[in-house]
This record gives C-alpha cells, sequence and structure tokens, in this order.
C-alpha cells in the first residue's frame, strides 16, 4: 500500500493555495497530484484539518463475526461442508458474504477444510 503524503507537506500546498496560487499550480509547485491539492483543501474547508485518513485495517469483519455462532454450528453439524454452501447459508438469512472472508474467519480459530479425495 502506498504512504500518504506527509501532514507538513499537506499543509505547505493548501497555505500556497489559500495565498493565491490555483490547486494546479501549487500541485506543479510541490510535485504532486493536482486532485490531491483539490481534495485537501477540500477537507480543510470540510473537516478543519489536512491530515491523511488511517489506511488498512479491517472494516468488514464484524458482520461474520456476528453469524460465528451460525457457522460454527453448521460446520459442527455439517463437518464436509463447503465454503460455497456456507455462503448460500449466509445469503438465506440476508447476510453477504465473500468466499475470502469466510476463509478468514475459519483461518482465524485455525479451523481448516480440507480435500477427501475420492482415491480413497
Amino acid at each position: 500500500m502506498a504512504k500518504a503524503f506527509s501532514n507538513d507537506l499537506r499543509q505547505r500546498v493548501v497555505e500556497v493555495i489559500d495565498r493565491g496560487l490555483s490547486c494546479r499550480q501549487a500541485a506543479a509547485r510541490f510535485g504532486v497530484s493536482a486532485s490531491s491539492a483539490i481534495r485537501w483543501l477540500d477537507r480543510l474547508k470540510k473537516q478543519g484539518d489536512v491530515a491523511a485518513k488511517r489506511q488498512g485495517g479491517d472494516r468488514k469483519s464484524g458482520r461474520i463475526e456476528a453469524e460465528a455462532a451460525f457457522l460454527l454450528g453448521e460446520v459442527a453439524k455439517t463437518p464436509d461442508i463447503t465454503l460455497v454452501e456456507l455462503r448460500k447459508k449466509l445469503q438465506a438469512r440476508g447476510v453477504s458474504a465473500g468466499i475470502g472472508t469466510l476463509w478468514r474467519f475459519f483461518d482465524r480459530r485455525r479451523i481448516a477444510f480440507k480435500k477427501i479425495g475420492a482415491c480413497r
């Protein structure tokens, strides 16, 4: 993931714009994109701050964690259930989740789904 520009640079760009330079001119002067300068100015006007937002992090696992009891119950009831089948059961309950989300849910609990070949 790309690293955010420093708050010092952001502040200098916005200060130059406040002194009368256009956003594009200020961006060219400091070597940033015009869209960044425009966003920083807009952020200053709306929030009073040009600091970068927090990057990364998990913002969606709360939805799937709320269904933990259901998912673990389904796996206990049918140990060879697939992630696709679990996804369909969640959809029937009105919860949308991707296969990767389900995989990470079980990975956090160290639960693995092993394929059993037909050659047994």
